[in-house]
């Protein structure tokens, strides 16, 4: 195992993680919460009775108004998924050119949405302590070509609301939130969704809220929810009427049910995630090298990720070589995000791109590991986690 001042590259290569530390169940990074198997047959036979598979049906409307009232938005616009949804809230906003502000880490459809209008990403270092854009070094990006400003509430922790918005009004930006993460955060008592122009969520199957497959747009008006319903809808308005280039962006009606049945279980499965954070920070806090995310005030989670982030030097062993002793004892870690979105080929010839700008972007890539959670995850298996996690510090 890698020692202080020893190359963690080559180190943790000699050594077999003991049988007796293995998990007999696999921990996943994550797993999917179920509603009733019956439950949601009777609403599939509600929508085979009514011939009505898709073009926003009653359990889309119903679903709709419901996260509406769970969110405290107004205006709410669902999605086939939350990469096709942040598609259209730049087209909506009428930002398909120039140039937007954004993060390196995060997910690769952040980036890719601003490709496919025709937006070069122009990449803002990171945070050192939550990870999401770093406001300061926003204003030192804008140019004329500068549209919008489009961070991501990375792991659900918030970004710096006040002070991304204070710089948009001073240069007449827009604002879109990526909050993919953060279903049922809120800041200052309120949704997290309430910040900026329009802010997307994400209810893939890997989210702590799913439809299975979709994902929303909450927006600040009835007149912006028209046009983003007419995009996703083809761009038409009624039979006869056709305003805009739209695309096909509507969630189906199984998976409006899917979700309708899964928002009465969100609020329990938060419970038990907090557990299960719970129990990580208890059993992790203090290992020297070891970082994890630091409370912070005013902020009601969804603990829908635990992060921790390795400094090789002082835990004795490299973020890789942790990971790969987590899937030997048969637990699923993930590197989100490695690597950060400047390093693939397809953005990294922008200027924007270079690792030298994005310092505390390039070394949180090499130092994150997400640990898995999920109400189903018993404590017991938290504990597995993390006798491997302390057996690779002190080999």
């Amino acid at each position: 195992m890698t020692r202080t001042g020893a190359n963690p590259a080559t180190h943790g290569q000699d050594r077999s993680l003991p049988a007796a530390l293995r998990l007999e169940s696999p921990a996943f990074v994550t797993r999917p919460t179920m509603p009733d198997l019956k439950e949601y047959a009777r609403l599939l036979e509600e929508i085979w009775g009514s011939r009505w598979l898709t073009n926003q049906g009653p359990f889309h409307q119903r679903l709709e108004q419901r996260l509406g009232e769970y969110l405290g938005e107004d205006h709410v616009s669902l999605f086939c998924n939350g990469t096709i949804a942040l598609l259209v809230a730049l087209q909506a906003l009428r930002i398909n050119g120039g140039q937007v502000i954004t993060t390196p880490f995060t997910f690769p459809a952040t980036t890719h949405v601003l490709f496919w209008n025709r937006i070069e990403p122009v990449f803002c270092d990171i945070d050192p302590d939550t990870m999401n854009i770093d406001p300061r070094q926003i204003d030192g990006l804008i140019g004329p070509d500068t549209r919008a400003i489009l961070p991501v509430h990375v792991f659900g922790q918030p970004c710096d609301t006040e002070a991304i918005q204070e710089i948009a009004t001073r240069h007449g930006l827009h604002v879109i939130y990526d909050a993919a993460h953060a279903f049922g955060v809120r800041w200052k008592d309120r949704s997290i969704t309430a910040q900026g122009d329009i802010s997307m969520l994400s209810f893939h199957a890997t989210k702590l809220y799913s439809s299975m497959e979709g994902g929303a747009l909450a927006c600040r008006s009835a007149e912006v929810k028209r046009r983003i319903d007419s995009l996703k809808n083809f761009g038409i308005a009624d039979e006869e009427t056709v305003i805009a280039p739209g695309i096909n962006g509507k969630m189906i009606e199984a998976c409006a049910a899917f979700g309708l049945l899964h928002l009465n279980m969100v609020d329990e499965e938060i419970r038990r995630r907090r557990a299960v954070a719970a129990r990580y920070t208890e059993r992790l806090t203090g290992l020297p090298g070891l970082n994890l995310l630091p409370a912070r005030a005013g902020v009601v989670e969804n603990y829908s990720y635990y992060p921790i982030r390795i400094r090789a030097s002082e835990f004795g062993a490299s973020r890789d070589e942790l990971h790969r002793y987590l899937r030997a004892g048969n637990v699923v870690s993930r590197k989100y995000f490695y690597p950060p979105a400047n390093r693939y080929p397809c953005y990294a010839k922008l200027p924007s791109a270079a690792p030298a700008s994005l310092p505390v972007s390039e070394r949180v890539a090499q130092e994150i590991l997400c640990l898995p959670i999920y109400g189903e995850l018993s404590l017991q298996a938290v504990d597995g986690v993390c006798d491997i996690i302390d057996w690779v510090r002190r080999s």
